[in-house]
């Protein structure tokens, strides 16, 4: 932690440098080491200077607002790190929050989401996307009449409006993938967290080498799904062939 009897490195940063840095305003610079989310700069008289540990707890903090956050939920997910921990592992943290979907969600109007379907879309099919989780009613800001739409799974969701399934079906289906895949994405981070992590923190590399190798093993972890589900349904389909031809004995 830098505190203000910490020397003054050739990294150091004045306010307006950090604030610029981190694509911030001076205003939430200060106001966020007010509440305590980054540590006192160090001083050389009257002028205060930041460094690296700044920096990344300022991009964690901007990382945690990009998921919803509310500010104590950031100051207490802050409280949980240590003062002393070095810049490589607070960007860790922030490594481990970057979101898996590559596309934010878009606010799109009535209008422009028919034309990025590419299809005409009535009421019940704009229902069927929001049962999927493909589109999602304006959030505060937005305009009036416009949707939240996630454009990764928007090809998925004309897919479905396409074969007709019913809307109670894929309704269902949606709760199936959510429950499940919120328990192998809780399985998987406990892994992670317990044996993968500790490894990348052991081996020295940067915070920059590290987010790279998270992002090449998602692709390989939403595959590796992929594969296990396909088995898993061939499996399914053996299982009840084999009962049916049993009964009929």
């Amino acid at each position: 932690m830098l505190d203000s009897a910490s020397p003054v490195t050739d990294t150091a940063l004045t306010v307006d440098e950090l604030a610029q840095r981190v694509g911030m305003s001076v205003r939430n610079v200060r106001f966020y080491a007010s509440r305590g989310l980054i540590p006192p700069p160090h001083r050389r008289g009257r002028v205060g200077f930041y460094g690296p540990d700044h920096v990344v707890r300022l991009e964690l903090v901007r990382e945690l607002q990009a998921h919803g956050f509310t500010l104590n939920a950031i100051e207490g997910y802050l409280e949980r790190i240590p003062t002393d921990a070095s810049p490589q592992d607070v960007a860790l943290h922030r490594t481990l929050l970057a979101p898996w979907m590559p596309d934010l969600p878009e606010v799109l109007s009535r209008v422009e989401l028919v034309k990025r379907c590419g299809r005409a879309l009535n009421d019940s099919d704009v229902s069927t996307l929001m049962a999927l989780g493909v589109v999602a009613k304006a959030g505060p800001g937005d305009p009036a009449g416009s949707y939240r739409v996630a454009p990764a799974m928007l090809g998925v969701g004309v897919e479905m409006l396409e074969l007709g399934l019913p809307k109670k079906s894929v309704r269902a289906a949606h709760d199936v993938f959510t429950a499940h895949g919120r328990a192998i994405a809780e399985e998987l981070t406990e892994i992670f967290r317990t044996q993968v992590w500790p490894l990348y923190r052991e081996s020295g590399e940067s915070p920059e080498r590290i987010r790279e190798l998270v992002e090449r093993f998602k692709p390989i972890t939403v595959q590796a799904l992929v594969i296990a589900y396909e088995r898993a349904v061939n499996e399914t389909k053996r299982a009840t062939v084999r009962r049916t031809a049993s009964r009929q004995r």
